[in-house]
């Protein structure tokens, strides 16, 4: 059920506080009023601890800006919309610039009062998540590329080096899941953090979701009556992200004539759009991302080796997981106390040993992704106070069934269980391959004598 919002109501008129406390209760507020005894005000407001204060500015004794100011100064949190009979400006905005984050004029409309307390509240809202999300996107690449691997030191070191300049365009390289947007969100961020002017744009473009004919379009924009149904001239996204950043997600998939307007806009910074005859300026980074081996695709003809030399001025290679096993458990870790804090689970904090072993031995064919998305699931999910084998997908234990506890062996069974004849055929063949098929060498390794290894054998149908 969703949390009520709390709102205090702090007026010396009686009838007024009745009348806003009915209403709000009716739109499923939680109201605290006082409108008598007033006492220490601002104590019994933060013991409360609204989320918005309907605060008179008279009030017997006391001056409602006083205590708007001392409310500020304790939690800039709280919301704080003044109430007034005096209608001129000045007064709203000395309250303003103190603080206030709205005002209502008494005689007021019960109606405005809903919505001005609505708007305050979201805008409140806004801007948590605005905050959130700076969180989570900070401009340290230290904070956003994680991993202390060999590899990752390379990149976060080069991308250092490309983002202390505003270059045309980079390439980056790696497979699916291993945070190709992740990395050029960071160089957009780092490459504009001194642009004093504020907001720079980056837009994403994911080339192989998109219609070829409609991406054309989207990137290029359109003069009215281009075709049937260009019915309004239209930017494109290239004009749109003008002195920002373009990401074009699998350039890999883009066709052939697209590449060669693409190719002109590197070079001459420049587009135009379809149907148009006007030559429009640019100033632009261009971000390319593909899974693809583009060398071989340009072999083939199937991409551009001009565009290619272009984009490769600057390339980025991100690897697979499954290449910087090192870096799997502070990922883990970064996910695990991120999602803790976002569903609110406050006792998973740590990942257990063996669920670590396990999480490092795993191939990690998503790649990072698949590994935030096996935290996130458990994290919702489970409620214990460490993330144990038990948690994890089956995909991930079913091939390790086997971990060291305390110096025995233990068997970790799916939840839908197993074939125990699979699983000791698969047990013998790992040892065989250990041992280059010695069947005395496997047998001691898995703890039996030869002649059980040699019935084992002829039972699965393989000659002694």
């Amino acid at each position: 059920m969703k949390k009520k919002e709390k709102i205090a109501l702090i007026d010396d008129d009686a009838l007024i506080v009745t009348m806003l406390s009915r209403t709000l209760k009716k739109e499923n507020y939680d109201v605290f009023s006082e409108s008598a005894e007033f006492g220490d005000i601002v104590n019994t407001i933060m013991a409360y601890a609204p989320d918005v204060v309907l605060l008179d500015i008279r009030l017997p004794g006391t001056n409602g800006i006083d205590i708007l100011k001392k409310i500020k100064e304790r939690n800039t949190g709280i919301q704080v919309i003044m109430v007034t009979s005096d209608e001129s400006a000045e007064t709203a905005v000395t309250c303003m610039k103190l603080g206030a984050a709205d005002y209502l004029t008494k005689p007021f409309n019960i109606e405005e009062v809903k919505i001005v307390v609505a708007n305050v509240l979201e805008r409140a809202r806004l801007k948590d998540e605005v905050t959130y999300l700076r969180k989570l996107y900070d401009e340290n690449f230290e904070k956003n590329i994680i991993g202390n691997s060999a590899a990752m030191q390379e990149l976060r070191a080069e991308m250092e080096k490309i983002s202390r300049k505003r270059v045309p365009s980079i390439l980056i390289t790696g497979e699916s899941g291993t945070g190709k947007e992740l990395v050029a969100r960071c160089l957009h961020r780092a490459m504009n953090a001194e642009n004093k002017a504020g907001y720079t744009p980056f837009i994403a473009v994911n080339c192989s979701a998109m219609p070829d004919t409609l991406l054309e379009s989207e990137l290029f924009g359109h003069e009215k009556g281009a075709f049937t149904d260009a019915k309004t001239e239209k930017k494109g996204i290239f004009e749109l992200a003008n002195r920002g950043t373009i990401l074009l997600d699998e350039i890999g998939e883009m066709r052939l004539d697209l590449q060669s307007k693409l190719l002109r806009v590197l070079e001459e910074r420049t587009i135009r759009r379809i149907g148009g005859q006007q030559e429009i300026g640019v100033d632009i980074t261009v971000i390319a991302t593909t899974n693809r081996n583009i060398p071989e695709a340009t072999e083939k003809g199937e991409f551009r080796k001009d565009l290619f030399y272009r984009l490769n001025i600057f390339p980025l290679h991100i690897p697979p997981l499954r290449e910087r096993r090192e870096d799997i458990l502070p990922i883990a870790d970064y996910y695990l106390a991120s999602f803790a804090e976002r569903y609110r689970n406050k006792t998973l904090r740590a990942i257990s040993p063996e669920a670590g072993k396990l999480l490092e031995k795993y191939g990690w064919p998503g790649n990072v992704r698949e590994l935030k998305n096996v935290i996130e699931r458990i994290v919702v999910l489970e409620t214990s106070e460490a993330l144990m084998p038990e948690h994890l997908p089956r995909e991930i234990t079913a091939n390790l069934p086997i971990s060291p506890t305390a110096g025995k062996t233990t068997f970790i069974l799916p939840d839908e269980g197993i074939s125990l004849d699979e699983l000791e055929m698969d047990l013998i063949r790992q040892a065989l391959d250990k041992t280059q098929n010695n069947r005395v060498a496997a047998a001691k390794l898995l703890g039996i004598t030869y002649d059980v290894l040699r019935y084992q054998l002829k039972k699965a149908g393989i000659a002694s």
